[in-house]
């Protein structure tokens, strides 16, 4: 079989191989094909400003960019990061009059740590504003977390947080395409703006990739989550049922979403365990290594009694697979990059129920910060804290 560069795009199914930069250009042509399948006529709109480590992003974009006009995706590059932003929010109002040439326009908006932060003034007012029922948009934060091509060390999920913008953070780059698949449709149903972590280990990096687009199963959350008038954009909305909306239903509903589609997957999962380990995205990945450095795979953390638990979307977190999780544990070892966002969630879901876990991240029980120059020290812990009583 003849194997071509634009089979990548052009593939409905089958293993290729993708950067991660490939993958997001990937993601609106698959969407636009859903559509099309389920009888829907949209179309896609991209805009952001560029900067490390979605550098590249509009490069890919910009060398397809006749395949991408054909499946009616249109790329504009942003002057800024909320001038993007805003012109964003203006394609999920092009329906709100009846005159839209498509059934609904989704979007994709990306922007550098730095520039998340300043676009803070438009995503405070596009999320709570929020999507239309065929558009949806994606957020994708561009973060250089050790200042390898940036003028400051930066992370975008407290901004993210800040606008009540739920995100997923992919450990790889089939899990870019997966969750960006995952997060217009919920951005759809939600009517939240759904944000997608970019650090350069994975936008940068290439994987093989299954490119069946039918294998992926997104069930769809019940209707009792949904109030009567529903959670798209509207007319004539007010500031206050906005909020009321996002703080009361759309957050609800984003926490059910993640638990019906199993998001947040528990790796090891064995009785009797007593310590649990806790990650995402690329830290998931250092973290499965590291333990794999020092000996522990799935049947020696059967054999110790240890339970690890991977985060799709660390904001916001589902309490559900957090108690269930938890049940039976000692002490929980949460691994995340920078600074605690999924370790202060577990320990506010965990604090009022009748169970004695330590929970332990960027600090240990006496609130010292801990650090691991080598696997040495990492054996040591293994020791300490796996050794069987």
């Amino acid at each position: 079989m003849e194997i071509k560069l634009d089979d990548k795009y052009k593939l409905e199914s089958g293993i290729r191989f993708l950067t991660g930069s490939q993958a997001l250009v990937r993601i609106p042509i698959v969407q636009i094909r859903k559509d099309i399948r389920n009888n829907l006529n949209t179309a896609c709109y991209i805009s952001g400003y560029r900067g490390s480590p979605l550098g590249g992003y509009d490069q890919q974009i910009l060398k397809n960019i006749d395949y991408l006009k054909t499946h009616n995706i249109h790329f504009q590059p942003g002057i800024n990061e909320e001038l993007a932003a805003t012109s964003l929010w203006g394609t999920q109002q092009s329906n709100l009059r009846g005159k839209g040439k498509f059934d609904g326009v989704f979007g994709i908006w990306y922007g550098k740590g730095p520039g998340v932060d300043r676009a803070g003034d438009a995503l405070k007012h596009v999320n709570p504003a929020g999507t239309s029922e065929y558009g949806g948009v994606l957020a994708l934060m561009g973060d250089d977390h050790i200042c390898e091509s940036s003028t400051t060390s930066h992370q975008s999920e407290f901004a993210m947080v800040d606008a009540m913008i739920p995100f997923f953070n992919p450990g790889g780059v089939q899990e870019i395409l997966d969750y960006g698949l995952h997060g217009i449709h919920l951005s759809r149903h939600s009517g939240c703006w759904i944000g997608i972590k970019c650090v350069h280990d994975n936008v940068s990096s290439g994987a093989t990739v299954d490119l069946d687009e039918s294998r992926l199963s997104i069930k769809d959350v019940s209707s009792e989550f949904y109030p009567k008038e529903g959670l798209n954009i509207r007319l004539n909305d007010t500031p206050q049922a906005k909020e009321h909306r996002l703080h009361y239903h759309k957050i609800k509903l984003i926490k059910e979403f993640c638990k019906i589609n199993d998001l947040n997957k528990i790796i090891y999962d064995f009785p009797n365990s007593k310590i649990g380990i806790v990650s995402t995205g690329k830290s998931y990945l250092d973290t499965k290594l590291a333990l794999e450095k020092i000996g522990i795979d799935q049947n020696s953390a059967k054999e110790v009694g240890i339970k690890f638990l991977k985060i799709a979307m660390p904001w916001p977190l589902e309490d559900s697979t957090i108690h269930k999780f938890s049940e039976g544990l000692e002490k929980i070892i949460v691994v995340e990059e920078k600074r605690s966002l999924i370790e202060t969630q577990i320990k506010e879901i965990l604090f009022n129920t009748n169970k004695n876990i330590n929970v332990v991240g960027k600090l240990d029980e006496e609130n010292k910060v801990k650090f691991f120059s080598d696997f040495s020290q990492l054996r040591f812990v293994k020791l300490k804290l796996f050794k069987k009583e």
